[in-house]
């Protein structure tokens, strides 16, 4: 099979879970970035399909530098660079104000991601050594609409958004967050107060915004289909890397 692989369907849907009308979309995005290059030098062993195909694959599967070895017919160094040059040019695109943006809802929610980098991560209670991850989701299209820096899994929510720097792109816009952005400038469910339970109106209110910020959470899921979410061992901006073209492919695939 080494040398002789060829971008074709079986191999796009069965090891990237995309169809191939999203792996081209991909593909497009990375042209357009300059993925090829200026054409001097040594040229890849691999055209940039397959080396596209090559960072897909990494980012589904999580397979080690050694089994794309032998999937890709290249070296373990080969396989280490193709991922290093082109895993930031599958960034998700900046997304500036809507021109909607009043009647927009964005969610925002984090999750913690496991990592190796001990420069990255750290040890939140009862949790794996890993990474807060913030993350923005369009209620309605459940689009991909931002995604943080990591950083380290002992952050607070509240702390790891204002620190994000996100709140940029949420101006004018509705954002749903969870009990633990509190005066983070969100809408927020009712907290109970000391001795005094909730009103009838507020736990109306609770179920509703339970119920649309679930939404966040399907997403974050389908983000974690690629198992490079699951246990990153990429070092330094890796995971960042990692999150923004799992972002991208996830948008391509729902947006088709």
């Amino acid at each position: 099979m080494a040398g002789v692989l060829r971008v074709e369907r079986v191999w796009v849907e069965t090891f990237t879970g995309l169809r191939m009308t999203q792996f081209s979309g991909s593909l497009k995005v990375v042209r357009e970035r300059g993925g090829n290059g200026t054409l001097r030098g040594r040229p890849w062993s691999l055209p940039l399909a397959e080396r596209v195909l090559l960072v897909a694959v990494y980012y589904r599967t999580n397979l080690t530098m050694r089994q794309l070895d032998p999937l890709f017919g290249v070296s373990s160094s080969t396989a280490c660079r193709v991922i290093q040059r082109l895993g930031p040019l599958l960034a998700l695109e900046s997304v500036s104000r809507p021109a909607d943006a009043a009647d927009r809802l964005w969610i925002v929610d984090g999750t913690l991601v496991p990592v190796r980098d001990r420069h990255v991560g750290s040890s939140p209670r009862n949790y794996r050594f890993s990474a807060n991850l913030q993350v923005i989701v369009d209620a309605d299209t459940r689009l991909v609409i931002a995604a943080a820096h990591p950083v380290p899994g002992t952050t607070a929510d509240a702390h790891a958004w204002r620190a994000s720097g996100l709140a940029k792109h949420c101006q004018g816009v509705t954002v749903l967050g969870g009990a633990a952005y509190l005066h983070c400038q969100m809408v927020v469910p009712h907290r109970k107060r000391p001795h005094r339970p909730l009103l009838p109106g507020e736990q109306a209110d609770n179920a509703a915004h339970r119920k649309v910020r679930a939404r966040v959470e399907h997403v974050i899921g389908r983000m974690k289909n690629y198992k490079i979410l699951q246990d990153c061992r990429q070092r330094g901006d890796g995971l960042h890397h990692a999150v923004q073209a799992v972002a991208l492919m996830l948008n391509l695939a729902l947006a088709s």
